[in-house]
């Protein structure tokens, strides 16, 4: 039997500030590659590397469905991991410079013909993505092994999110810039946007590898399946199967994630094709393409947002807030479509608005996971954290790729020319349909789903104070 670090707090007790900064930094690290993924890659591949739309949507929906399979595979893997470190923290360092790595080639433009570079970027995404699940499906399962109280749960995932989302803003609001400043365009001059993507993401990267090693340090893992149960796959699959919760919960994280990959995709298409404002804006110092604004804002809000996330669940349950805050978002998106293209200040106002209220929601997924792993061996016996966090994740993207597809089949469905000066009445109609009604049908689906969720904040309470004595029980055998 492989020894253990020591555990500095009970299974149930208290985080330190220290260990809820430090796992907090591994999604940060991880938001600089996904930020990209779902707000530049599809315009990269078209406006930049001269894939058409079309294609760029059919690699994201096989990339990612092939990529999703994989996530249960690597939750089981995770799960049977033993190491004197834990069964997840070692994958968050072993993966982390690969993923670096992948996540550059990814962006790096190779002078190639029209069916090499298919095959270029069919092959680094699906590397990028192989990664990815590696070091993500281990460090999402953390969650539901640094604590077991579901409260302090919802505590570190909120801290969890505040970084991801600075992350997010600082991809979001300065990575146009950045490519044009890494593309020789800081004089006025001509500026290489592949060039530029190369240097911006490799700058991400390194940030990010810094982040999981601190991640890997930091954090301990104490809530521990009873030794007494057996592993097996088959098992873990049907617990999963048959636990309506979770399956409305997969149904519920597929529909917002389309929502985020539809919206996040066509956003930059939005800006150059339909936003009357092209000029960056200075503010003081600071000087921001209308985008940049947009977004970094935007998520300004969406971090203030979350720090109502704990407060509100605690009176009204998760799941009851999750699926108001996805609600009215959905609304505030579908407004979007009202706006006419001069109005900008509008716009950021709307947006700024929708994603304080999106923020909300934010953390309350990610708990609830770790919820229905906690609902799971509470009704079973067993528990198969990984694999729970990795059929979610499969869910997540599974809707990443419908989203991703959607976007680029709809581009070239409505006559979308890439790098033209303007696009077709058609086209800008069906980036704004993208931009507002779209993503927001999809948060509308989602509520409904969320009706077959069945912990309530009764059951979130009773099932984290029997669970504790359960796991306490076993520890003193």
């Amino acid at each position: 039997m492989n020894s253990r670090e020591p555990s500095a707090v009970t299974p149930g007790g208290k985080l330190s500030v220290t260990e809820k900064l430090g796992y907090s930094l591994g999604d940060c690290a991880a938001n600089f590659v996904f930020q990209t993924q779902l707000i530049f890659l599809m315009s990269f591949y078209t406006d930049v590397f001269g894939i058409a739309a079309s294609t760029v949507g059919t690699i994201f929906l096989v990339s990612r469905l092939f990529d999703a399979i994989n996530d249960p595979l690597m939750g089981a893997l995770a799960d049977r991991t033993s190491t004197r470190w834990g069964k997840y923290r070692p994958w968050v360092l072993l993966t982390a410079l690969p993923f670096a790595i992948f996540f550059v080639l990814t962006y790096t433009t190779p002078a190639l013909g029209a069916n090499g570079k298919v095959i270029w970027a069919f092959v680094t995404y699906n590397l990028l993505m192989i990664a990815y699940t590696a070091n993500n499906i281990p460090y999402a399962a953390l969650t539901g092994v640094i604590t077991g109280d579901p409260d302090e749960r919802t505590s570190l995932v909120s801290w969890r999110f505040l970084l991801a989302m600075t992350a997010a803003f600082l991809v979001q609001t300065f990575t146009p810039d950045l490519v044009d400043w890494f593309g020789g365009g800081g004089d006025g001059g001509q500026i290489d946007q592949a060039r530029g993507y190369q240097w911006t993401m490799g700058m991400w990267a390194t940030i990010a590898v810094v982040f999981f090693v601190i991640t890997f340090m930091t954090t301990r893992e104490r809530v521990q399946p009873d030794p007494a149960q057996k592993s097996s796959l088959l098992q873990d699959v049907t617990d999963l199967l048959k636990n309506r919760t979770w399956l409305s919960l997969g149904m519920a994280t597929v529909l917002v994630f389309v929502y985020l990959s539809m919206r996040g995709s066509v956003t930059p298409y939005y800006f150059n094709y339909f936003v009357a404002q092209q000029e960056p804006i200075g503010f003081g110092p600071l000087r921001l393409q209308p985008m940049g604004w947009f977004n970094g804002l935007g998520l300004l809000a969406t971090m203030f947002g979350i720090l109502f996330s704990k407060a509100l669940s605690i009176r009204f349950g998760k799941r009851n807030t999750f699926s108001a805050a996805i609600g009215l978002t959905g609304l505030l998106t579908a407004a979007f479509w009202m706006l006419p293209p001069d109005a900008l200040s509008a716009m950021i106002a709307l947006q700024m608005l929708l994603q304080f209220v999106y923020g909300i929601s934010i953390p309350l997924l990610w708990a609830m996971m770790a919820d229905v792993a906690d609902f799971t061996e509470w009704k079973t016996g067993r528990r198969a954290t990984a694999m729970t966090f990795a059929a979610t994740v499969f869910a997540l993207k599974l809707g990443l790729s419908v989203g991703g597809a959607l976007t680029g089949w709809l581009l070239d469905l409505n006559g979308y020319a890439p790098k033209a000066e303007t696009q077709s009445a058609d086209a800008t109609s069906a980036i704004r349909m993208m931009m507002s009604i779209g993503p927001a049908a999809a948060f509308g689906l989602a509520v409904l789903t969320l009706r077959f969720y069945s912990i309530g904040r009764r059951d979130e309470v009773q099932m984290g104070e029997e669970l504790q004595a359960r796991r306490l029980a076993y520890e003193n055998e």
